[in-house]
């Protein structure tokens, strides 16, 4: 087993405690850490039958601590964005753009790296498409998780939502998660074909 997936678990339990440890609200945590958890499971429970790139585990943990920082503070609290918000003197606390931006963007890296490595598309434009399509639809998805828990909820899911007010918020979630994707595809392609090479795998 490689010494590097074997680290960032490690770093992920770590990030994942601090997390826990006096968060801001306990329901909101376990909601928003819940797709990190749910998912690195997924990674550990498939290793022996599938093992990515160090590149694509390194950004899944990556979006963990995304998710974990906006589990302890919610995401319309984290400290570093209110700062931010304040001194560009803006209307909210954009933390979880990041969170969605980053839900596009590593998505992206892992559907191109399942598509490309079990030659399940032979055309490269096609590939982007298809990985493209996949971010949209998890986003969409998670956007329906988010009404769901709303409606059976109640008040106490508005810090889980985090709209802060903005009448355009899962619109703009999507969007972000949209940029994510196409940013992935563009700026990381010839990065994650190296790796894949390097795998044995074939990138295009």
């Amino acid at each position: 087993m490689r010494k590097l997936p074997m680290f960032l678990l490690a770093a992920f339990f770590l990030v994942l405690l601090w997390s826990a440890i006096d968060n801001a609200d306990y329901l909101t945590w376990c909601l928003e850490v819940a797709p990190g958890v749910l998912g690195v499971a997924i990674l550990a429970l498939t290793y022996k039958r599938f093992q990515f790139t160090n590149l694509a585990y390194v950004f899944v943990l990556l979006h963990c601590v995304i998710l974990f920082i906006g589990a302890k503070y919610t995401y319309a609290e984290v400290p570093a964005f209110d700062w931010l918000r304040d001194y560009f003197n803006m209307s909210r606390n954009n933390y979880d753009k990041v969170g969605h931006f980053a839900q596009g963007f590593i998505p992206a890296l892992v559907a191109r790296e399942l598509l490309l490595r079990l030659d399940i598309v032979r055309s490269r434009r096609w590939t982007n498409f298809i990985v493209v399509c996949v971010c949209l639809a998890i986003s969409a998805f998670y956007e329906l998780i988010e009404w769901a828990a709303a409606e059976i909820i109640g008040q106490d899911a508005d810090a889980f939502l985090g709209t802060q007010g903005y009448a355009w918020d899962t619109q703009s979630d999507m969007l972000c998660a949209l940029l994510g994707a196409c940013c992935m595809i563009m700026l990381f392609s010839k990065l994650h074909d190296k790796a894949i090479a390097a795998m044995g795998g074939q990138g295009r």
